[in-house]
């Protein structure tokens, strides 16, 4: 096996872990940096209570907090599934140089873990989508957004 090969298959293999210490879903992730694996995470979902436990949020979180910083530059992300949306966008919010996954969004789907529903909401209008989204009280709302830009020692991202 090569390199990259050995980060899936540890990628994997966390999927193993979490899947048969009744963790969560069936997903593992790692994360390396100059050819070391700076964070991992599997799927903790039903174990956590919390939705948004997905492997990569977990092995995202896991490398930010072991490189003290809220950017990935300069990492691989070696996921044993296609991202789902959430995963996607925190992805890109993290900044790695390059996702590697092994399994696609069909493969998930046929194990039951379908996330096709997400992407053909985000399109719809609010008001047809499955949960309904209203705007409301834009005017007190942005009041943070203003006060961020006239901070003068914020920490851009």
């Amino acid at each position: 096996m090569n390199k990259k090969e050995n980060f899936m298959q540890e990628a994997v293999n966390t999927a193993l872990k979490g899947l048969r210490s009744n963790k969560g879903g069936p997903f593992g992730c790692v994360i390396v940096k100059d050819g070391k694996i700076v964070g991992r995470g599997h799927n903790s979902v039903t174990s956590t209570n919390d939705p948004t436990a997905h492997a990569e949020i977990v092995a995202i979180r896991d490398a930010c907090k072991n490189l003290g910083s809220f950017q990935l530059e300069g990492c691989e992300v070696y996921t044993s599934c296609e991202p789902c949306p959430m995963c996607l966008g925190a992805i890109y919010w993290a900044r790695p140089d390059k996702v590697y996954y092994g399994c696609s969004q069909i493969d998930a789907a046929n194990a039951g873990f379908d996330d096709a529903f997400i992407y053909k909401e985000i399109p719809l209008p609010y008001d047809q989508r499955s949960i309904p989204f209203e705007q409301f009280s834009r005017e007190i709302a942005l009041e943070p957004f203003e006060e961020w830009t006239k901070k003068e020692d914020k920490t851009e991202y």
